[in-house]
């Protein structure tokens, strides 16, 4: 039996639908009031708890052969954020040890392409760039790489894990609003014209990372980690792909970077004063005009990894936000464990 924490997101979705089709029995650990909509349908056993709780864990661990650790917070917003250092790093901290002293065959944990040290243009990322605990880049990328190297300490203890960073999760089954980049896909797929800047990065496929997750407890070295790639592209590409599957034309205006630099600086002082989600900030920016060539080298010679064209992943995400009346934008959506420090004069969704 497979354990997979965070299993009601949007990687998670992908990966139980990935594990259903191979026939895998699954136990899933989700938050206590968190929405498994997405998980209906699916023959598995749903455990809710919190990862940092670690009665909670061990009793979840109970006669798993291999456990997927997917759960985590994202955000995009600048400075510290203790609740995600709790969650990314704690939580992953406890899974990991209590993993190794229930003697699981496996651990695969999902880190994040962020989690790695930014080289300089002309130097591709692979899995030599060290972990990054220290990155000026952003909260989000010091918490992964933190949580990547608390894995490996409890390799170096006896668990047998290996670490996947995924780029850009794009892709259909995220049945929640609030996501930055399927946000901006939505916005992208109305007639009319839109503002982009002109910045590159990575996009690889949820169910391709899925897939990826799977090779990894198969065929992943113990204590390695493995880059999982889509395609990389300039976003004004991007926004012509969502454009041709959507249908929709309109005139276009690529924004200079400084100007959206200022932009992005009022976009989230108003996120901070009224509450609401923002779609890019300089954290979001600068990922788009720093290096972003990535290598899936290893993942294809260890894993037998590969992934599908981004055409085709484009096209199937502009397929399933159309259906999907949980996509429709709202106000800030946050997860139920943020709910829980939201004064509640605030409405949400």
């Amino acid at each position: 039996m497979v354990l997979i924490t965070g299993a009601a997101g949007h990687l998670g979705t992908a990966l139980v639908r990935e594990l259903a089709e191979r026939g895998e029995k699954m136990r899933v650990f989700v938050l206590p009031q968190e929405d498994t909509g997405s998980l209906d349908g699916i023959a598995l056993e749903i455990v809710r708890g919190d990862v940092r709780d670690a009665a909670l864990v061990r009793s979840a661990l109970r006669g798993i052969d291999t456990v997927y650790h997917l759960a985590g917070l994202i955000s995009i917003m600048p400075g510290r954020d203790e609740l995600m250092r709790q969650v990314n790093i704690g939580g992953t901290t406890n899974v990991a040890c209590q993993a190794r002293e229930a003697g699981v065959r496996r651990m695969v944990f999902v880190s994040s392409i962020h989690a790695l040290a930014r080289p300089p243009e002309g130097r591709a990322i692979d899995e030599t760039v060290p972990f990054d605990s220290t990155s000026p880049a952003g909260e989000y990328d010091r918490t992964k790489a933190e949580a990547s190297l608390s894995v490996l300490a409890e390799v170096k203890k006896g668990l047998d894990a290996v670490i996947v960073c995924p780029t850009g999760i794009i892709g259909p089954y995220h049945t929640r609003a609030g996501s930055p980049m399927l946000g901006l896909m939505r916005r992208w797929m109305r007639p009319g014209g839109h503002v982009v800047v002109n910045g590159y990065f990575d996009f690889v496929d949820a169910r391709d990372v899925a897939r990826g997750l799977v090779l990894a407890a198969e065929n992943g070295i113990r204590g390695e980690t493995y880059i999982i790639r889509g395609e990389r592209v300039s976003m004004p590409t991007l926004l012509q792909l969502v454009r041709q599957s959507s249908g929709h034309r309109g005139p276009d205006i690529i924004a200079p970077f400084r100007l959206a630099l200022l932009g992005a600086a009022l976009a989230t002082l108003h996120s901070r004063l009224w509450k609401t989600r923002v779609g890019f900030t300089r954290y979001a920016l600068e990922t788009l005009v720093s290096n972003s060539v990535v290598s899936g080298e290893k993942a294809r010679r260890e894993l037998g990894y590969r992934a599908r064209p981004l055409r085709e992943t484009v096209r199937d995400t502009v397929l399933w936000l159309s259906g999907n009346p949980a996509q429709r934008p709202c106000r800030q959506e946050v997860s139920p464990l943020r709910q829980k420090l939201i004064p509640r004069r605030i409405r949400f969704g």
